[in-house]
């Protein structure tokens, strides 16, 4: 088990660089999140269409029993991995390793779900894709949170407008995604 005991920064303290008022750390996880939600949304979004569409038109011609099938067993699993991806922060990597590797895995996964335009088996690298966004989700969803509150001191009354700014990049990553 490794020592990774977050740092909370004293209300008041830091640098002197702010984002709206808040600590400049929350621009970054403001904007990892919207792309993730983004991306998220985004290839949820898509996803029946991909897996229904012909082969001809390019898609995986899944009846809608089995699209539907996968697309709930996907939504689900990338839920559950959250509770994985807390513990291996709170146990091995520490929240931020764990949000770095978690967005890299997740921008494999759409990787890999594009391989098939390179001549790749396309069912395998469709579900390889999925098991890499479930990861990658599970590993940065439930630790970019709690970096968000580490930002803060125990007394800091910037709190909650912090984590207002950081929900409304949740929500605007949702809203621009296809």
């Amino acid at each position: 088990m490794s020592d990774q005991t977050p740092r909370r920064a004293e209300a008041g303290t830091g640098s002197g660089e702010e984002w709206f008022g808040q600590p400049r750390g929350l621009a970054t996880l403001f904007f990892t999140e919207m792309w993730e939600r983004f991306s998220y949304y985004g290839m949820r979004g898509l996803l029946i269409l991909f897996m229904t569409a012909s082969v001809a038109n390019g898609g995986l011609e899944f009846d809608i029993a089995k699209a539907g099938m996968v697309y709930a067993m996907y939504t689900s699993f990338v839920y559950l991995a959250n509770l994985p991806g807390g513990w291996v922060a709170d146990r091995i990597l520490g929240q931020r390793k764990s949000v770095l590797y978690g967005g890299i895995i997740i921008a494999l996964g759409h990787f890999t779900m594009a391989m098939p335009a390179l001549g790749l088996p396309e069912l395998p690298m469709f579900y390889s894709g999925l098991v890499l966004i479930v990861i990658g989700t599970g590993m940065l969803k439930p630790n970019i949170s709690v970096m968000v509150g580490q930002l803060y001191g125990d007394a800091d009354a910037r709190r909650d407008g912090g984590f207002s700014i950081f929900y409304m990049g949740i929500n605007i990553g949702a809203f621009i995604a296809p």
